[in-house]
This record gives structure tokens, C-alpha cells and sequence, in this order.
């Protein structure tokens, strides 16, 4: 639907599987649509129904969405101290030990990078100075917590992780500064005419198991994000801007592969709205299963 109605083109550098696999998936974040390029590129490996993410607590308690989220395999973590890492490494094993198929999303910064809230930006750098790592200009510094728990929990579960680099084209005003990436409304209203998605496949083994050296490597990796969105924002040859560095792939998503399910759940949706009592069931499933997920989530997270 999204690609489709929006007519945005996705343009793949890197090298996405076909086949499906077990995988962590590793992001920048911007805005709310990096959750639906997770999507675009699980449905290119027929694992749609695979994803799964890693959330801010807060957003379990998002009506209805809140309790799905939690009942589909993903994961709310709260921040820093008060991260609960015990919690995390029981839902995780109890996906596992159902054999739950694992399209895991998590974004390591925590948070979006918003150019338009330069003091969360300048914090990020600061932090980043203080502990001796490299200044990044384009991603915010990333927190290792999540990451480590999820690839040392499942290690012998994942077959790989994949490293995802995202920028949106047209986010760049006429001074050439970096704007604000678009919102789920702009990005329906057809703002972005492409989306850029440089992918890496990294074996488990290449990645190390101790926390204090996945944090040094997981900032390595966000250097190299760094990097190409770099090239991609502030590139001083004009013609090398709007795209990432090597060869890419204009991906086109048949129709085939989402007109089925859209058909079903719109005329499933239809139906309902086009009668007085499916109406009064449409209203009453929002208000009654937000409190009853509300309640779930507050007591089985």
C-alpha cells in the first residue's frame, strides 16, 4: 500500500537476501516511516509477518497498537538506568523456544535525530566526546544495551545481522541543510519521491560478544552510516548527492505481493463500516480493547 499509493521509488544499495532469515535489524532513526521501511524490505524475503521491534515503553501504551505490538514478539525497553535487561532476555527466549521467526528491529539511537532539536544532537556529540568515540554528524550516538542483549541472547538462533543505513530524498532545504525527514502524513501525501536503503549483511561472528567491545564495534558501524549519509547530504560534487556511494537497485514491489491481503482487510473493514452495527462493533473494539490491552500490557509487559 505504501509503496503503491505513494508511487515512492526504493532504491537498494548492498546486498538484501532473498530468502528469509533470522536477523537483528540494526537502523538510524528519523521518523515514524523508518518502521515501514523495515516492512518494504522484510516483504522483498517473504518475512511480512517476521518483524518485530524493540520499542520505547511509553508506546505500549498506544491504543490497541500497544497490545499488538507486545503480542507480535516485540520488545518495550526503557532507557538507561532503568533498562530492564533480565525482561528483555525472558521475551526473547520464550520467542525462541516457540520458534517464533525473528525480524528484529532495533534503532540504537534511542531516539530520532531531529535536526530541527539541535540541543539533543549537540548532547549526543558531547557524550560521545566524553567517552572517547568518534563525533558523528548525521546519526546520534548509539546505546548498546538493547543490541547486546538481543545478539547475545539469540546468537544461536540469528543467522545474521543486518546493518541498514536510511535517507529519505528532498529532505535538504535550498541552503542545503539537512530537514526534518518526513512524517507518516507527508510521506502519504507524497513528499518523498525516493528513499535510499544501504544495506550490510554481517555474520554473527564477525561481531563481538562482549559488551564493551559490541559498543565499540555498534559505533563503528554508526561511523560508517555516518559516512555515507555524508556523502549523501554534503557531498561537495552535486552529482554525488541524493545517493549513496556504489552500485544500487531500483527495488519495484509487485502488486502481487500486497493486492490479496489489502483486498481482504479493506473489504473486511468495509463491510463493517457500511453497517450500524458493525459500526457500534468498530467503536467499541477501539474503546474496550484499548483498556483491556492497556491493562494486559501493565501486567504480563
Amino acid at each position: 500500500f505504501f509503496e503503491n499509493y505513494t508511487g515512492v521509488q526504493v532504491i537498494i544499495y548492498g546486498d538484501l537476501p532473498k530468502n528469509k532469515e533470522n536477523v537483528v535489524y540494526l537502523s538510524n532513526h528519523q521518523c515514524t516511516v523508518d518502521w515501514i521501511i523495515a516492512d518494504m524490505l522484510a516483504i522483498r524475503q517473504n518475512a511480512l509477518g517476521h518483524v518485530r521491534y524493540v520499542l520505547k515503553d511509553g508506546l505500549k501504551w498506544l491504543p490497541l497498537y500497544g497490545w499488538y505490538f507486545s503480542q507480535h514478539g516485540g520488545v518495550y525497553v526503557k532507557r538507561s538506568a532503568n533498562f530492564n535487561e533480565k525482561e528483555m532476555r525472558e521475551k526473547l527466549r520464550a520467542q525462541m523456544k516457540a520458534e517464533t521467526p525473528m525480524y528484529l528491529v532495533i534503532f540504537p539511537e534511542g531516539t530520532r535525530y531531529n535536526p530541527e532539536i539541535p540541543k539533543v544532537i549537540a548532547d549526543s556529540q558531547s557524550f560521545a566526546e566524553k567517552e572517547g568515540l568518534a563525533i558523528l554528524k548525521h546519526v546520534l550516538t548509539p546505546r548498546v544495551k538493547a543490541t547486546h542483549v538481543a545478539i547475545d541472547t539469540m546468537k544461536d538462533y540469528l543467522d545474521a545481522v543486518y546493518d541498514v543505513t536510511v535517507a529519505y530524498e528532498g529532505t535538504v532545504d535550498h541552503k542545503g541543510q539537512r530537514k526534518l525527514a518526513p512524517s507518516m502524513t507527508e510521506f502519504l501525501c507524497k513528499e518523498c519521491p525516493r528513499v535510499h536503503i544501504f544495506i550490510d549483511r554481517i555474520e554473527l561472528k564477525d561481531i563481538p560478544e562482549e559488551q564493551m567491545y559490541m559498543r565499540r564495534w555498534l559505533h563503528e558501524r554508526f561511523e560508517i552510516k555516518d559516512k555515507l549519509l555524508i556523502e549523501f547530504y554534503d557531498a561537495k560534487d552535486s552529482k554525488r548527492r541524493n545517493k549513496f556511494p556504489g552500485k544500487s537497485v531500483h527495488s519495484k514491489l509487485s502488486l502481487k505481493k500486497t493486492l490479496p491481503s489489502l483486498l481482504f482487510l479493506g473489504g473486511l473493514t468495509a463491510s463493517m463500516l457500511l453497517t450500524e452495527s458493525g459500526r457500534k462493533l468498530y467503536v467499541k473494539t477501539w474503546i474496550y480493547g484499548t483498556l483491556l490491552g492497556c491493562l494486559w500490557v501493565s501486567i504480563k509487559p
